[in-house]
């Protein structure tokens, strides 16, 4: 990987590259990491725990509320971890890298009589990662749904530097999973307990927006993992979805595809 660290007059332009997104936001980084592989990462979040340091993850910085801009370190994954790694036409899933652009991905899909539906204004551009942190809706939210309705699956690492993959649990896996003598299971338990507190549960009702709503890209989803009548699974997605950054870091994300709308003809 690569690292941005020093005070040289090259690096402190590199550094101010990386000190605003597409907003007004402007904030120089302590210093920007470009990481190759996942062993870059987790060594990355290492050295952030023990000097005490943020990482802020960028893809192609095209949010408009500085979401992406920090005093920290800047981890532009848009280099290197941008892979489509598996297609499944038959189960209609792909799996990429968060470096991904959205428009690219489709060009790779339409061989394949799929799409992957969430399209920002953005999307000739924009990366999945980013589309996962800002839970990107698009024209068309309404027919296709926005990112969070098609995130199956998130691989990546929590701040210990735990390796984790969050899917799709029946709720027995999810007990399960609160078992675990691990960050993970912390985070599931603490997760679970908040979402199943009926004080917890008046209170989201009350403040957030309805579910309905289908272009909705603010705040923790919690409301989205409260247990309701008819639902049978557990998906911590819907909480990442929307998140920032700020929940996993993420390497790999498994999505939900969609058939490619018919061709139209005007004569």
């Amino acid at each position: 990987g690569e690292l941005f660290f020093d005070n040289s007059a090259i690096h402190e332009a590199q550094k101010l590259v990386y000190s605003t997104d597409a907003s007004v936001y402007q904030e120089k980084p302590l210093a920007v990491a470009v990481p190759k592989t996942k062993e870059d990462i987790t060594n990355l979040i290492a050295f952030a725990n023990e000097h005490h340091l943020t990482l802020i993850p960028r893809a192609a910085g095209t949010s408009l509320a500085g979401q992406v801009v920090g005093n920290g370190i800047i981890v532009d994954i848009s280099k290197y971890f941008n892979q489509i790694l598996e297609i499944n036409q038959e189960e209609g899933y792909v799996k990429v890298q968060p470096g991904v652009i959205r428009d690219d991905l489709n060009v790779a899909l339409r061989p394949f009589g799929l799409m992957f539906g969430p399209e920002t204004s953005t999307a000739n551009r924009a990366m999945i990662g980013g589309m996962i942190g800002n839970n990107s809706c698009g024209l068309h939210s309404i027919v296709w749904g926005d990112t969070r309705g098609n995130l199956l699956e998130v691989q990546g690492y929590l701040s210990n530097g735990q390796e984790v993959t969050f899917g799709n649990l029946s709720f027995a896996e999810l007990a399960e999973k609160t078992t675990l003598n691990s960050l993970e299971g912390v985070i599931y338990k603490g997760v679970s307990e908040m979402v199943n507190n009926p004080s917890n549960i008046d209170a989201i009702e009350k403040g957030y927006p309805k579910k309905s709503l289908t272009r909705r890209n603010t705040g923790y989803a919690l409301d989205f993992l409260i247990p309701e009548e008819g639902k049978e699974s557990f998906n911590m997605c819907e909480l990442i979805a929307g998140s920032e950054g700020t929940l996993v870091f993420v390497t790999e994300a498994k999505l939900k595809l969609l058939p490619l709308p018919p061709k139209k003809d005007a004569l």
